[in-house]
């Protein structure tokens, strides 16, 4: 077979691509050889017209050879230049490939024993990065974060010392350097006292919230949620069969007294609720643990965001305040480092965190070594403290800006702003749906969350979002806030936007 050429206009570097400009090009010439487009003995581009053609450093282009020499993708013929590699992967086959049918003949409408419920998630376009005024909730800012420390923590993970934490089966245990942080860092700044086998790690706290809604629950027990309440908390419930019952909350979170004898599992999010922001007094945590008591039923506090608490000091976790065993605590890491960590925790009695356990073991054996951890380094080095310290100090600063932005144009906070957190829950103006305000708002480069996915079928009045502040410059604030307060009062002139 005859040399050929590859032409330099393959090169089309992207500029979303996560990687750095040598990974760029060694994921270019992987993917033309795995798609045979590029053939065992094809003459690559030289490193020279290459790094012309993409306005790059020549360095970066060998760079990018020698590694893919070094893993068999490309030779190395001296002067020649560089080739596709005679023994380079090649391109998968499928046999028969005239057999493979082109449909599924299956019903799978019957084959189907039990659907999985849909969650509702709050509505943002996947590309929402590239939006200006982007105030949505519960991703990373770059800027904020600790790159550097952070790789450092995952190389030293890598390590041979860590060789065993990395790549073990550890049968369903945890790694036992990050439960002792969490257990001597995370837990006592909310007052929690625990032992290593009251601890299990998750994949994140949606995760924790299913796991324990399945061990706790059946189609003869009660649950009963917040009203309005985090989505996929809902759905969670719902696919475990169980009766769910919402009770509305008011300025102080969940009403102790809403709470129906009949309840087995009380879900709730009285640090910081979830999406109101209200926190619930002391006071009225004693009583919803007076209740628990009383009543018999058990209590799963999620504490999703404690660790931004900078507007007021954190008031006691409720499991701090428990006395009978009845609080199952489930924390995250997704907000203070990360949502793609996907690393959470539950702290709750030993027979339960034992049945948990089991649980996690069927579905995903363990949480991946290497994860765990580069968290606990990242924990032990003192690198997460000065994370949230950088964490809290920006969004405090951003509060402060939007606050203002909200007053200069009228618009109007229906959640409480004493927490602190990372965004804040909104009403429209009169009846405005804010669906319509978050499309028209879109076209002008805006994002905001409407409220709907948080309230049950039906019980939607329509006219509440969410703005979060916790990926937005704080230079783009002000004009992100004049666009909606505009907006927002064009809209409640026009009767069919509501």
């Amino acid at each position: 077979m005859p040399v050929m050429p590859v032409a330099v206009e393959t090169f089309i570097l992207d500029p979303n691509h996560q990687g750095t400009l040598q990974r760029q090009l060694q994921d270019i010439v992987t993917a033309g050889i795995l798609e045979g487009r590029f053939r065992p003995g094809d003459r690559m581009p030289s490193s020279r017209g290459l790094a012309r053609h993409l306005g790059i450093s020549r360095i970066t282009v060998t760079l990018a050879y020698t590694e893919l020499v070094a893993n068999d993708y490309l030779s190395s013929r001296g002067r020649s230049g560089y080739f596709v590699s005679e023994t380079a992967p090649r391109p998968p086959v499928v046999a028969n490939a005239a057999a493979v049918p082109g449909h599924s003949k299956v019903d799978w409408s019957r084959a189907i024993g039990r659907r999985t419920v849909a969650s509702p998630t709050p509505d943002r376009p996947e590309d929402w990065r590239r939006y200006r005024y982007p105030f949505i909730y519960g991703q990373a800012d770059a800027r904020l974060f600790d790159h550097q420390n952070w790789r450092k923590c995952a190389l030293q993970a890598l390590g041979a010392r860590d060789f065993e934490a990395m790549t073990s089966d550890s049968y369903g245990r945890d790694d036992p350097m990050l439960v002792e942080q969490i257990i001597r860092l995370i837990l006592p700044r909310r007052g929690i006292v625990a032992h290593g086998d009251e601890v299990l790690v998750t994949l994140g706290a949606q995760n924790a919230l299913w796991m324990l809604a399945q061990i706790l629950l059946t189609r003869s027990k009660t649950a009963v949620v917040e009203h309005p309440c985090y989505p996929a908390l809902r759905a969670v419930l719902q696919q475990a069969e169980c009766t769910t019952l919402s009770i509305p909350v008011d300025g102080n979170g969940l009403p102790p007294d809403r709470v129906p004898r009949a309840t087995d599992a009380l879900f709730i999010t009285p640090s910081h609720h979830c999406p109101t922001s209200a926190t619930m007094p002391v006071e009225r945590r004693r009583e919803i643990l007076s209740r628990a008591d009383r009543d018999d039923f058990l209590i799963v506090e999620d504490d999703y965001e404690f660790e931004l608490a900078f507007a007021t000091s954190p008031s006691p976790a409720l499991k701090s305040l428990d006395r009978s065993g009845r609080v199952i605590y489930v924390g995250s890491f997704a907000k203070s480092l990360f949502p793609g960590l996907r690393l959470g925790y539950i702290v709750g009695p030993a027979p339960l965190i034992e049945e948990v356990r089991r649980l996690r073991t069927l579905l995903v054996r363990q949480v991946p070594g290497h994860i765990q951890r580069a968290c606990a380094y990242f924990l032990a080095h003192g690198h997460y403290d000065a994370q949230v310290h950088k964490i809290s100090r920006a969004y405090r600063e951003r509060r402060s800006v939007v606050e203002a932005g909200l007053q200069a144009e009228g618009l109007t906070i229906a959640g409480s702003t004493k927490f602190g957190g990372s965004s804040l829950w909104m009403k429209t103006p009169g009846d405005v749906s804010a669906r319509v305000l978050a499309n028209r708002l879109r076209a002008q480069q805006v994002l905001i969350e409407p409220g709907g996915p948080f309230f049950d079928d039906g019980d939607d009045p329509g006219t509440f979002y969410r703005l979060a502040y916790s990926s937005i410059s704080v230079a783009d604030i002000p004009e992100g806030i004049k666009r909606i307060g505009t907006e927002s009062a064009a809209l409640a002139d026009r009767p069919m936007a509501r």
